[in-house]
C-alpha cells in the first residue's frame, strides 16, 4: 500500500469511489480521493492545485522538496502550469521520443551485455534499472553522465520524506548544479534539450536552471522505480515472463499493464476554493490526496484488477496522471521501459528471483519509494 492508504481511516485500494478523512504520516487533514472516475475527474478540476495560499501553514504527506507539501506561487499556478508544458511538451513529445528510441535501446543493450559477461547473480536494481533512465535523462539534458552518482544522491535527498533540511539541501544541490550547466551550455551549446532551451529568448537562466531540475529528478526517478517494480511482477510471476519471452509482441501492451498494476504514489492537490465532491465539503487550502492506486485498481474499470492481464485495454490507468495534468515523460517513460522489459524476457528467459536471504529490498525514506536492491540468477 502507498504512504497515505495504509494510515488510519482510508480506504483499501479496491474500494468505492468518494472522498474520505485521513491523517497524513505527518499528523496532518487530509482528505483521500478513490475510484478511477472521481480521480479522473479532479485531475481535471483547475479548483485543485499543487500551491497554496500559506503554505506555511498547509497540510502535508511529508517533507519532501517536491511533493511533500505545496510548490509553486498560488497567484500565478495555473498560468505557470500551462506556460511550463508549453514549453517543455515539444521536447519530449511521442514523435521526438520515438526518434530517440534507437538510442534508448542500444544503451539497454550495453547494460545487458555488460550483465551478461559478469554472470549471476546480480542486482538488476543497479544494473539496470538506475544506469538506463539516468543515463538516457543526461543524455537529453546534456550533461555528464560521470556525475550520476551526485545525481541519485542529491534526488534521495530531494525526496527525503522524513527531514525537511535534507530535502531542502538535496534541491538546491539539484538546483545549483543545474545553475551551473545552463552558464556552460550558454557558451557551449550542442544538440539537447538544456541547449535548445538556452536558445529560448524568453528563458532566464533561472527558468533554464528550474526546467532542467524539473527534468533530472522526474526525468529518471520515476522510471528507475518503474522498471524495478515491473521487472519484481514479472519475475514474481515467471509465467508472465515466460509469456514475454515467447511473445515479444505483447511487450507494449505488458507495460501498460505493469504501470497499471503496480501501487504509484498518490499525488497531494490543495482546494483553491471551496467546493463540493460526492457529498463532502472540501474547505479552501485543504490537502486532497489522488488515490492513484485505488484508481487503478477500481474493480468497476477494471475487472479483477490484483491480477496482471496483458490483454486488457491500453492507456486507462492514471499512473501518469490525466487531462492537462498527463506527464510530459510519458513517451519516454514507456520506452525506457518496453526496451528493459523487451530485452530482459527476450535475453534471459530462465532468470529468476535469487533465493538469498536478502531478497528485494525497498525505500521509504524516499516519497517515490522503489526497490534498493533487485537480486536475480540465471
Amino acid at each position: 500500500m502507498t504512504r497515505a492508504e495504509s494510515v488510519p481511516g482510508a480506504c483499501p485500494v479496491t474500494g468505492g469511489a468518494g472522498l474520505t478523512r485521513i491523517r497524513t504520516p505527518t499528523g496532518d487533514s487530509a482528505w483521500l480521493a478513490t475510484g478511477y472516475h472521481l480521480v479522473r475527474e479532479l485531475f481535471a478540476d483547475a479548483r485543485l492545485g499543487r500551491s497554496h495560499r500559506t503554505p506555511e501553514t498547509a497540510a502535508r504527506i511529508g517533507e519532501s522538496a517536491f511533493f511533500g507539501g505545496p510548490i509553486g506561487n498560488f497567484d500565478t499556478e495555473l498560468a505557470d502550469h500551462a506556460r511550463m508544458k508549453s514549453i517543455l511538451q515539444p521536447h519530449f513529445s511521442p514523435g521526438r521520443m520515438r526518434a530517440f528510441r534507437p538510442r534508448v535501446d542500444a544503451v539497454t543493450a550495453e547494460l545487458l551485455d555488460v550483465l551478461a559477461a559478469r554472470g549471476g547473480p546480480a542486482d538488476l536494481h543497479a544494473e539496470l534499472a538506475v544506469p538506463l533512465p539516468l543515463q538516457i535523462i543526461c543524455e537529453l539534458l546534456g550533461v555528464p553522465f560521470e556525475d550520476r552518482d551526485s545525481f541519485r544522491e542529491w534526488t534521495a535527498a530531494a525526496g527525503d520524506v522524513a527531514d525537511r533540511g535534507k530535502a531542502e539541501q538535496g534541491a538546491a544541490d539539484i538546483f545549483g548544479y543545474c545553475r551551473k550547466s545552463v552558464e556552460h551550455k550558454r557558451a557551449h551549446p550542442g544538440d539537447d534539450v538544456t541547449s535548445r532551451l538556452c536558445a529560448d529568448p524568453e528563458l532566464t537562466d533561472d527558468d533554464v536552471a528550474m526546467f532542467a531540475m524539473v527534468l533530472l529528478f522526474a526525468g529518471h526517478e520515476t522510471s528507475v522505480v518503474q522498471i524495478g517494480v515491473a521487472a519484481l511482477m514479472l519475475l514474481e510471476q515467471p509465467e508472465l515472463w515466460r509469456t514475454l519471452h515467447e511473445r515479444p509482441e505483447l511487450v507494449p501492451a505488458a507495460v501498460d499493464e505493469l504501470l497499471r498494476a503496480c501501487e504509484p504514489t498518490n499525488l497531494p492537490r490543495y482546494a483553491r476554493v471551496d467546493l463540493a465532491v460526492r457529498g463532502e465539503q472540501v474547505a479552501a487550502g485543504d490537502l486532497v490526496l489522488l488515490g492513484l492506486t485505488s484508481a487503478n485498481h477500481d474493480a468497476t474499470v477494471f475487472p479483477d484488477p490484483a491480477r496482471v492481464d496483458f490483454a486488457r485495454a491500453q492507456g486507462q490507468h492514471v499512473t501518469f496522471g490525466f487531462g492537462s495534468h498527463y506527464c510530459i515523460g510519458a513517451p519516454l517513460a514507456r520506452i525506457e521501459m518496453q526496451a528493459a522489459i523487451g530485452q530482459l524476457t527476450a535475453r534471459f528467459p530462465t532468470m529468476a528471483l535469487d533465493a538469498g536471504p536478502a531478497g528485494p529490498t525497498q525505500r521509504e525514506e524516499v516519497f517515490t519509494r522503489g526497490l534498493t536492491a533487485l537480486p536475480v540468477t540465471w
